[in-house]
């Protein structure tokens, strides 16, 4: 009988044990492996400074919606809702485009010979706690840098040919090449080859707003020079691409 006894109450400690475990634990998981709407406000409106930087929250890198239902979904939109995005959804967006893969700097888009000559910009128009203004977007610590704090949004929404989403995207991202990175290896096909790297960053953009039920749109219809001017993001920086994002009406 005390034998019994014994094994009765091990077997139920051991029982009393695996519960509080499952029930201790099984929430923990790191906040970058959360969907963005599971994430708390807090957490999704959280952006740390450090002098003209702001370190992002971290992107999401498993889960979510899967690549056939967002293929599905993918379409050019053109009109928005006036809600603002949160910090954490535009680093999920900025980090499709260019984000950061592996130790050896790949990215979530190829590039040929690994050249790398995409810089990618963010002009914010309504997101949760950062101000409207330019931001440059580092690929490798997650953050953006302040370019210009002043609200340009209507005169590149005039240089782009008065295309309303411009203005009316909660983001415009912005896609710079500096083309000497591949022409120094590639030559006079490196243009292509750029215009590639674009295309394929791109799409990871449209399918990864489609996932968090966002509509995005490319711009290629704008005057080159007018645009730059406005952007002033230096001499070396071609801008050959935008693309407003903004939630669903």
């Amino acid at each position: 009988m005390r034998i019994s006894l014994f094994s009765f109450f091990v077997f139920g400690i051991l029982i009393l044990g695996g519960f509080l475990f499952f029930f201790v634990f099984k929430g923990i998981t790191p906040a970058d492996n959360k969907p963005v709407s599971e994430l708390s406000a807090s957490q999704q409106n959280e952006i740390v400074m450090d002098g003209n930087k702001m370190e992002l929250p971290g992107p999401r890198k498993t889960g979510g919606m899967s690549l056939t239902e967002a293929l599905v979904l993918r379409r050019s939109v053109r009109s928005y809702s006036s809600d603002p995005l949160t910090p954490s959804e535009v680093s999920q967006l900025l980090w499709s485009a260019q984000g950061v893969t592996n130790e050896r700097g790949f990215r979530t888009a190829p590039s040929a010979g690994a050249t790398f000559p995409l810089e990618m910009y963010v002009m914010v128009n309504n997101v949760t706690g950062m101000e409207k203004g330019i931001y440059y977007y580092d690929p490798f610590e997650n953050t953006l840098e302040v370019i210009n704090t002043e609200d340009v949004s209507a005169a590149l929404t005039r240089a782009s040919l008065s295309q309303s989403m411009i203005s009316e995207g909660a983001i415009v991202l912005i896609f710079g090449a500096v083309l000497e990175r591949t022409e120094s290896r590639y030559g006079e096909r490196a243009e292509r080859y750029v215009y590639n790297e674009i295309g394929h960053a791109s799409q990871n953009v449209h399918l990864q707003a489609a996932a968090l039920d966002m509509g995005t749109v490319v711009i290629g219809a704008y005057r080159d020079e007018e645009v730059e001017n406005i952007l002033q993001l230096g001499e070396e920086i071609r801008v050959l691409y935008m693309m407003p994002v903004g939630k669903m009406n």
